[in-house]
């Protein structure tokens, strides 16, 4: 797959998991990476001597998207690295913490909207400008917004929050010729679901999946590339499903 030579794609959250395995993907479809990070800083510049010694394209650039102006600063940061133009945003950073109706805090409930769905707005009305004809936008979903899975009520909410912007996005950026999707990953190996590590967690997850086998992140980011190449390029304000056949 190479595609995507000569574009330019930002994919927040990129330091690790399924944001470091997605820039990956896009890299070696001959994309140029900005790689997003929040904290993680050496994971991110790891990847990014990594691309570059593959012969990509690279760059790293740190934002805390949980800010009430991080996604601004981040659009800001972009705008000065590629100039004119976005071909591709995967807006991949998100946090969890799960939590019973009783025991979620405000505190961490506003975090996860505000990482989890304000960034993302922010971050596509602010980059507007760069993104034209033959651009593509894809979003994290989620398992969790269209079934239970233990104690995220309110991590669901932010992912059924990502399902409805797609739609309105796809539907408001489909005259500009952009497109807009989300992936909804079921339970992927990750330090965010690294519970699944465990014998308790590994029997639980493949008892809700029609494949037997744990997910790993690169069985996500090759759905992103897909939606990121013109191979999707009918393909618009759709949610699709990457969770071996989860809860179905």
């Amino acid at each position: 797959m190479s595609d995507l030579i000569s574009r330019t794609a930002l994919v927040t959250g990129a330091s690790r998991g399924i944001g470091r395995a997605a820039a990956r993907a896009l890299a070696a479809a001959g994309a140029r990476v900005i790689v997003h990070y929040g904290s993680a800083a050496k994971e991110a510049e790891s990847l990014v001597a990594e691309i570059r010694a593959a012969g990509g394209k690279a760059d790293a650039v740190g934002a805390d998207l949980g800010a009430p102006d991080g996604a601004h600063k981040l659009a800001a940061e972009v705008k000065k690295l590629v100039g004119e133009r976005l071909d591709i945003l995967v807006a991949n950073a998100g946090v969890a913490t799960p939590a019973s109706i009783e025991d979620q805090t405000v505190a961490e409930f506003d975090r996860m909207f505000a990482v989890n769905v304000r960034a993302p707005f922010f971050l596509v009305q602010q980059l507007l400008p760069l993104l034209g004809e033959g651009s593509s936008i894809v979003l994290l979903s989620s398992l969790a917004a269209r079934a239970s899975v233990g104690l995220l009520p309110a991590y669901a909410a932010t992912k059924g929050a990502i399902d409805t912007l797609v739609k309105h996005f796809a539907a408001l950026l489909g005259p500009r010729g952009i497109r807009v999707n989300a992936v909804a990953p079921g339970v992927i190996d990750t330090d965010m679901s690294s519970f699944v590590r465990s014998d308790e967690g590994r029997d639980y997850t493949l008892s809700i999946q029609a494949l037997q086998r744990i997910g790993h992140p690169d069985d996500i980011a090759d759905v992103i590339a897909f939606l990121a190449s013109d191979a999707a390029r009918w393909v618009t304000g759709d949610t699709l499903q990457a969770g071996g056949g989860s809860k179905i």
